[in-house]
């Protein structure tokens, strides 16, 4: 069932969420600028390549929606945090995350990435607080796992899941770049697109 992501092609980018089609389910990849967004996506559909990857952060700068058919989408969403461009283009970005992730009635779930090394940051918090008091469907993954030394791995997972006040089991650990927790991951997302 979750080779169904393989399919997974570019669509489009748009910048106003308006001016989006209706899909009948979506599901969205929200993260700090240089969280692993774009990895992420391309690890979850096994496809090498779909979503552009950057070493320079903030990069994306348009909601870029890749489609498993016309109706079914996976929308990578620009990072929120340090990013590189005008400042009056960063300004923008909140703003149409915020009206994207109030605007789609067929969004099914919202992936919160948080840097494993890095822990959750003051945006993180804020971004989780939001989501939360907007009453939106949202699952915390713990992403660049593979970046914690395995002798510390389990320790800063602990401080991770207390700063953000939820038990370690409800945060989704994985890498991007080395596979781990991924299945579990794509079969949840599987279900949530069906």
């Amino acid at each position: 069932m979750s080779e169904i992501l393989r399919k997974a092609e570019y669509l489009l980018s748009e910048t106003e969420p308006e001016r989006l089609a209706p899909a009948r389910a979506e599901v969205a990849f929200v993260g700090r600028s240089n969280v692993g967004k774009s990895s992420f996506l391309n690890a979850i559909c096994q496809r090498r390549g779909l979503a552009n990857v950057s070493k320079t952060p903030g990069r994306t700068r348009a909601i870029n929606v890749f489609a498993i058919d016309p109706l079914r989408w996976l929308v990578d969403l620009p990072g929120y945090g340090y990013a590189v461009g005008p400042a009056e283009s960063r300004a923008g970005w909140s703003a149409m995350i915020e009206g994207y992730l109030t605007s789609r009635p067929s969004l099914r779930g919202i992936f919160l990435l948080i840097d494993c090394k890095v822990g959750p940051t003051k945006l993180d918090h804020d971004m989780r607080a939001w989501l939360q008091a907007a009453g939106l469907p949202f699952f915390l993954v713990g992403n660049k796992v593979d970046q914690v030394k395995s002798s510390q791995r389990l320790n800063q997972q602990k401080r991770i899941a207390e700063g953000l006040e939820v038990p370690v089991t409800q945060i989704r650990w994985v890498s991007a770049t080395e596979g781990t927790g991924i299945a579990p991951l794509r079969q949840e997302i599987v279900k949530l697109l069906s």
